[in-house]
C-alpha cells in the first residue's frame, strides 16, 4: 500500500506526521495546524508519543478545531501526566471542544481504527522510566488479513460456513499481519527486532555527530549513523529519516545519508524531512540515495 505522508520535524521544535489514506495524526507539534489547513480536520485519530512540548503544543487548536461528539480521539503513554493536565486545561480554555476523547495506551495497546487496520504503542527508552511505568513510545501501523488455512482450501461454500459456525473463523483461517509503517517517535536507538519488516520506516536522527560529549552524550535521542546501520540489518521497505537537529545544513545532513547508505549498502530508497521543511507526500519526493 502506498502511504500519503505529510510531516514536519525539526528536533526541539515540532515534530508530526499525517498519513492522508487514515486521517492518521502521528504526533502534534506546533504550526501542524496551519500547514494541513482544511486537511486536519479530517483526523479522527492522534496517537502522540511523549510529553514534550516539540510533539504536542499543536494538540490546543487541532482539539478547538475537530472537536465533536465522540472525536478525535487522542491517544498517549498512560503515564504521561501532562496529558491529563493538557485535557483539563483544553476543556476549560475551549468549552466547546467538550466531544474530543483523550486515551492513555499501555504497552503494546492495540487500537482498531478499522477491521483491518490497527495501531500498536511500542514503549521506548526516550523518557527513562521504571519497570510497569509507559511515559514514552513509537507506534505500528498494521494491516490484519485473513488466510485461509491450506487443508482447507478444497471445501466447497457450505462446508466452510459449517465450519466457522461450529469452530469460529479462526479455524480455517490464519491471521497475517503487515507492518504498514513503524514510527519511532523520539528514541535511542535500543532493539534492532522492533522495525523489522516495516514496509515505511520513520524514524528519528537527531545527531550526525557519532560521538557527543557534555549533556548530549546522555541525550535519549538517536544518531543518524546508529540508524543507518540499524536499518542496513533489517528488511525495511522505505526509510523516511527527521527529527534532525538545526544545527545541520541540509546539504550537510544529505551528503552524511549518502556516505552512510554507501557505508552500510543501503539500497531501499531513504527520504528525509530537513530542519524547518514541511514536506507533503514524502514518499513522492527523490529518496536522496537516487
Amino acid at each position: 500500500m502506498q502511504l500519503t505522508i505529510t510531516g514536519y520535524s525539526t528536533a526541539l521544535f515540532s515534530t508530526w506526521y499525517f498519513i492522508d489514506e487514515f486521517g492518521l495524526l502521528f504526533d502534534a507539534g506546533d504550526g501542524m495546524v496551519a500547514s494541513l489547513l482544511q486537511k486536519s480536520r479530517r483526523v479522527n485519530h492522534a496517537f502522540i508519543t511523549h510529553a514534550d512540548r516539540d510533539h504536542l503544543t499543536g494538540l490546543l487548536q487541532f482539539n478547538q478545531l475537530n472537536a465533536r461528539p465522540g472525536f478525535p480521539l487522542i491517544y498517549y503513554p498512560a503515564n504521561c501526566g501532562s496529558f491529563p493536565a493538557f485535557e483539563n486545561f483544553a476543556r476549560q480554555f475551549d468549552p466547546q471542544s467538550k466531544g474530543s476523547q483523550w486515551l492513555p495506551l499501555l504497552p503494546d495497546e492495540e487500537i482498531w481504527l478499522r477491521n483491518d487496520i490497527l495501531v500498536r504503542a511500542i514503549k521506548n527508552g526516550h523518557v527513562p522510566s521504571p519497570e510497569g511505568i509507559f511515559k514514552s513510545c513509537g507506534y505500528k501501523l498494521i494491516q490484519v488479513r485473513k488466510k485461509m488455512k491450506p487443508e482447507f482450501a478444497g471445501c466447497s461454500g457450505a462446508e466452510l460456513q459449517r465450519l466457522v459456525e461450529e469452530h469460529g473463523n479462526a479455524f480455517i483461517n490464519n491471521e497475517v499481519r503487515t507492518t504498514l509503517l513503524g514510527y519511532s517517535g523520539d528514541t535511542p536507538v535500543e532493539d534492532y527486532d522492533r522495525w523489522n519488516n516495516c514496509e515505511v520506516l520513520i524514524h528519528e536522527a537527531t545527531f550526525l555527530d557519532e560521538k557527543l560529549s557534555g549533556p548530549e552524550r546522555a541525550n535519549k535521542h538517536s544518531r543518524l549513523h546508529e540508524v543507518m546501520e540499524m536499518v542496513s540489518q533489517l528488511n525495511v521497505g522505505k526509510l523516511v529519516l527527521g527529527h534532525f537537529s538545526s544545527r545541520y545544513h541540509p546539504d550537510e545532513i544529505d551528503a552524511a545519508i549518502k556516505n552512510l547508505c554507501e557505508k552500510f549498502a543501503i539500497n531501499i530508497p531513504v527520504y528525509r524531512v530537513l530542519p524547518g521543511q514541511t514536506v507533503n507526500n514524502i514518499l513522492g519526493q527523490v529518496p536522496v540515495n537516487r
